[in-house]
């Protein structure tokens, strides 16, 4: 789990919490496919590292993650190169949900699209105060990813997921709470501290039966993940292949 193995994370470990931090802060943390397969792979290895006990995840500057870069997207040429990427996509939450690692998010500054997704996928997901979200896809010809169309109707209910996921209205960290999509909000400044305080207070707690109650509670509570992964890749693979997708993403 060493840096220098990634070019678009920070990855470090202590007293068995890895941290896994975002790193292209120029972009606001955006989704282009070298920060996707990294993060899919940190995942993976701290997944499996039995002396990691929790995973906070967070992004570095002023973002969590944008969602997709749109300045170096590209219009897929074939729908397989569209169907590697959306899989690739789909891969980091294959790993944050059913990964045995429970994962503490410290979701800091704007949390788009994709992004917001992963936010969706951390088990304790703790806002910063000015930190906002949204779901944009709709409006780029896009859908989304990371089962959240399973997710988010079982966190804020139907009416309030099809207004999020339709509309694409923007959200401030304290209706995310109210709704459900935030776990706790904390003040910018001490929003590290409380993420790894949480960590600390999970870290203390029995391995197996905390990973066991995760892969419980993700079997069980939410039925139709892997049916909602499934379905949402087909349906971000079409909107890959309209060349409008890419007019659009290109003037958001």
């Amino acid at each position: 789990m060493l840096n220098q193995d990634y070019r678009c994370l920070l990855v470090d470990m202590d007293s068995g919490i890895c941290t896994i931090r975002l790193n292209r802060p120029d972009s606001l943390n955006a989704m282009n496919r070298v920060l996707i397969d990294e993060t899919a792979r940190a995942f993976h290895r701290a997944n499996r590292d039995t002396a990691v006990k929790v995973i906070i995840f967070t992004g570095q500057g002023r973002a969590f993650c944008a969602g997709d870069d749109r300045r170096e997207h590209q219009h897929p040429g074939t729908e397989d190169e569209a169907r590697k990427l959306v899989e690739a996509i789909q891969q980091v939450s294959r790993e944050m949900l059913f990964g045995s690692k429970p994962i503490v998010g410290a979701i800091n500054g704007w949390a788009v699209g994709g992004g917001l997704e992963w936010a969706i996928n951390c088990d304790f997901p703790i806002w910063a105060k000015s930190a906002r979200g949204f779901f944009p896809e709709l409006s780029l010809n896009l859908f989304v990813t990371g089962a959240v169309t399973t997710l988010l109707p079982s966190l804020v209910g139907l009416n309030r997921a099809r207004e999020m996921l339709m509309l694409g209205d923007k959200y401030d960290a304290s209706q995310m709470l109210d709704y459900g999509v935030a776990w706790k909000v904390e003040e910018d400044d001490k929003l590290m501290a409380k993420a790894w305080e949480v960590a600390q207070s999970i870290a203390a707690l029995p391995a197996r039966s905390m990973q066991s109650m995760k892969r419980v509670l993700n079997q069980t509570a939410t039925t139709a993940i892997e049916s909602a992964l499934a379905l949402e890749t087909e349906a971000t693979v079409e909107g890959f292949m309209d060349p409008e997708t890419t007019r659009l993403l290109k003037q958001f």
